[in-house]
Order: C-alpha cells, then sequence, then structure tokens
C-alpha cells in the first residue's frame, strides 16, 4: 500500500512499489512461535526481506530458522536479535509530504529505495530469502533480484517471492512460504485458524443491522485512500467501505472527495506510522475547512490505528485488523481489547 516501498511498511501505492540495490543494508522483526514438530525441515537458513514475511515465518513455527531480517522487521519482539540486512535511503523522520516527495523523485529517476547489505547475506549464508515484488514496471523485478542474489551469495538461496494485493493473496502467500520450507502442513493449519476467525468475525457483525460507512487513510499529504485488503477487512468488520476497491493499489483522493462520501467513520492507519507518529502529522488534516465538516469528525467518530504493525502488514495480523476496525465501527458490540494499543479515538483537543 501506500508507504512500504520506503522502509515504513509493507504496501505500495500504484507507481511507487518494491524497489532493491544490492549494496547496504539493515533488518529486524517476525511473529508468533508456535508449536509443530520439525526435526528434517529445520535446517532452513531463511533470511525476510519484508516484515509481513518475517510474521509468517515464526507463525509457522520457524522463528529459530531466521539468520536476517528487514531493517522494518520489529514482531514478534524476540526477533530484534537477528542480524539486520537491509536499510531505507529515504528520510523517514521527514514529514509525510516530504516523505512523498522523496519516494516521487527517486521514482522518477529509477533508483532504488532500500539498500541490501549483500556481503551480510554471503556471511550469514541463507538457503531462502523471502521478499516480495508488486510491480515490474516501476520497481526491481523478481528476475532482477534473483539474478542479483544468486551472484553475489555464494550459497545460492532460493527466493520466494510474495505478491499480496488483495485478501486471499496473503493466505496464497503464507501457504507459499510454508510450503517453500517443506512444512505444507503447517500453511494449512495456520490459513485455516485465521480464515475461521474471521468468519466467526463476520457472523456475528452479520446480526448487526446497520453497517456504517467508513474511510481508511492510508497516508495524510497526500491524501490516500487504503485499498488493497483493506476493503475486505472492512467488510469483515461490519463497515461499508467508501473510495476504494478491493485487490486494487491505494490511491489518490482530494478532500473535497472525502467530503463528498460524507464517512461516518474515518480510520487513520498511514503506512509505516504508529499512532504517535500519525498524530503528530494530523495537522495536514485537520487545518483544512473541509476537515471540520465531516460527519465523522462533527460525530467523534475519528480513529488513530497504528497502521504499520497492523493494517499495512499482510500477514497473521490482518485478523486483528479486521477486530481493530470492529471495535471502532461498533464500539457497543465489540471489545478485544485493542484500544490503546491498536487505536485511540481522535479528539481535536
Amino acid at each position: 500500500m501506500a508507504a512500504g516501498m520506503f522502509g515504513i511498511g509493507d504496501r505500495g501505492r500504484a507507481g511507487e512499489l518494491f524497489f532493491v540495490d544490492m549494496s547496504f543494508a539493515g533488518l529486524s522483526c517476525v511473529y508468533e512461535n508456535t508449536s509443530f514438530e520439525r526435526e528434517s525441515i529445520m535446517n532452513h537458513r531463511i533470511v525476510s526481506l519484508i516484515a509481513s514475511a518475517t510474521e509468517i515465518v515464526c507463525a509457522l513455527g520457524f522463528e529459530s530458522n531466521l539468520v536476517g531480517i528487514s531493517h522494518e522487521c520489529d514482531y514478534p519482539p524476540t526477533v530484534t536479535q537477528i542480524p539486520v540486512c537491509s536499510s531505507s535511503k529515504i528520510r523517514t523522520e521527514s514529514s509525510s509530504a516530504e516523505i512523498d516527495n522523496q519516494v516521487q523523485t527517486m521514482v522518477r529517476d529509477g533508483l532504488s529505495v532500500y539498500r541490501v547489505n549483500s556481503e551480510l547475506l554471503d556471511r550469514i549464508s541463507p538457503s531462502i530469502i523471502i521478499t516480495q515484488t508488486q510491480c515490474e514496471v516501476c520497481a526491481v523485478s523478481f528476475r532482477d533480484v534473483e539474478e542479483a542474489v544468486c551472484k553475489l551469495v555464494r550459497s545460492a538461496p532460493s527466493i520466494v517471492s510474495l505478491q499480496p494485493m488483495e485478501l486471499s493473496d496473503v493466505w496464497t502467500d503464507i501457504q507459499r512460504v510454508a510450503d517453500a520450507l517443506d512444512d505444507p502442513e503447517s500453511g494449512k493449519v495456520l490459513v485455516s485458524r485465521l480464515q475461521d476467525r474471521l468468519h466467526s468475525l463476520r457472523s456475528r457483525v452479520q446480526k448487526i443491522p446497520r453497517h456504517p460507512t467508513i474511510a481508511c487513510i492510508e497516508w495524510m499529504e497526500p491524501l490516500m485512500i487504503a485499498a488493497n485488503w483493506v476493503p475486505e477487512l472492512v467488510d469483515c468488520a461490519g463497515g461499508c467501505n467508501l473510495l476504494s476497491k478491493p485487490g486494487k493499489h491505494s490511491g489518490y483522493l482530494s478532500l473535497d472527495e472525502l467530503a463528498a462520501s460524507e464517512p461516518d467513520v474515518i480510520a487513520i492507519m498511514p503506512c509505516g506510522f504508529d499512532i504517535g507518529r500519525s498524530l503528530c502529522e494530523m495537522n495536514s488534516l485537520t487545518s483544512s475547512p473541509e476537515w471540520k465538516n465531516l460527519p465523522a469528525v462533527r460525530n467523534q467518530r475519528v480513529y488513530v490505528t497504528d497502521g504499520n504493525q497492523y493494517f499495512n502488514r499482510p500477514g497473521p495480523r490482518v485478523v486483528e485488523s479486521a477486530e481493530i476496525l470492529a471495535e471502532c465501527l461498533h464500539p457497543d458490540e465489540f471489545d478485544f481489547g485493542h484500544q490503546g494499543v491498536g487505536w485511540i479515538l481522535w479528539s481535536s483537543d
């Protein structure tokens, strides 16, 4: 979706997707260990170059096989001691507008936004590298990454490329990773468990008579609306998604277009930003005269979420993302315990 390409999230905007430069680096991330018994298949040496893939690897029970991660990887916290193999060329401390300008300039000039430490990769000798490619026109292709890695890394690792665009792709990617790790059954079990949780949530919301409209904001300046798998999560959570379609890239829109949609609820989920960082960027929205007239603003139904940890990572925690939306859309019906961590109610005070 929005800002994954510059090292603060897994989603990619249309026209600004995954770039890799095999020169320098940093990595760190992952998920919750599960207790699958494996012996013969535990000799894999895994490098994950995307935060959601790290979470998938850990959820499948292969955290101990991780030998390298990306600079974005930070969950579960136990992965923070793993060598970091990538870094971002983007100055992520910049404002939303400045970050967007940096990305646009690099894309226009045909430059990569990531650095990958090929020397470190060679030293840690991975057998599998997991990455993502979503657009061969505006990003380094899977073939280019595979050729560069295999030339520079003597262990000749296999490359697993994930391509999440909609919710079904998340399940496919989980199974793809499990298959690559020679443990397809763990993928089937994990996918089934996650789908069951979403099905349970959907069953509960179907009993609620009114489903509010919601606009999910992925970037604040310039304004972008969340797409990819987010519209499907909205549906699972009992909402009517506005201004975007599932399986499509996140797109730009004006505040006038947002106002015309008259959202009952607004969820702020900038790619790569946690709640605190998002709050710091809210002025780009709240300073506009149209903002205060939005129904969601008038009725105090604006929620700031942790887009970095949840909505922008197409992995196991898409379920928690749907639960967060359910809490925001139907606060009298749902309490999964995410308030204060996954989201807060925005106030102009």
